[in-house]
């Protein structure tokens, strides 16, 4: 019963953290851009892609083709190159953001949860248990975000922004979990 109460007591934790970084701090938006001449862009985007919502990868070339590489080095000497998450005319227009608060809150809690279990097995005092669980936030952080701005080339300041919200997120989970999960005894 411990592990689901500090469960919770930490998905609230972050919950409220991330809340605070996205809506009362500009951390939310570092690393956005406007897209310049954004009615053309948006004319042709729409044109082109019309209704089909996706993750686009561009320039786009097979990844069977044995010279995919040769083929997208060449085209990005030439144009530009990224990737575009697309919802056309119409679609995701509900301006209720309950569901997706929903949604993160619940993700908050697997993960709390998942963290409160692993501290429900450590023999350790109370900052030690605050440390393991602010390092999976730090594992959580890294995870993707790195990879993304490796691989996709996702701006370095997004992806620091990113990683410090998860470690915050740990370290807040964390001290809400070690105050309720007790250390184990051997």
């Amino acid at each position: 019963m411990r592990v689901l109460l500090a469960g919770l007591a930490g998905a609230v934790a972050m919950f409220i953290w991330t809340s605070i970084a996205h809506v009362a701090t500009p951390l939310g938006s570092i690393g956005f851009s406007q897209i310049p001449n954004e009615p053309a862009v948006l004319q042709a985007m729409d044109s082109a892609i019309g209704a089909t919502p996706g993750l686009y990868f561009f320039p786009w070339v097979a990844p069977n083709d044995p010279k995919a590489m040769e083929k997208v080095a060449a085209a990005e000497k030439v144009h530009g190159h990224g990737l575009l998450l697309y919802h056309g005319p119409g679609q995701n227009t509900d301006s209720d953001m309950a569901p997706m608060l929903i949604k993160e809150f619940l993700k908050q809690l697997v993960q709390a949860l998942i963290a409160a279990w692993i501290v429900s097995m450590l023999a350790a005092g109370f900052m030690t248990r605050v440390i393991v669980v602010t390092l999976i936030g730090v594992s959580a952080g890294i995870a993707t975000n790195l990879s993304y701005w490796n691989w996709y080339g996702f701006p370095l300041n997004y992806t620091e922004v990113q990683i410090f919200i998860e470690v915050v997120s740990g370290l807040v989970a964390g001290l809400a979990i070690a105050a309720i999960v007790r250390p184990r005894t051997a």
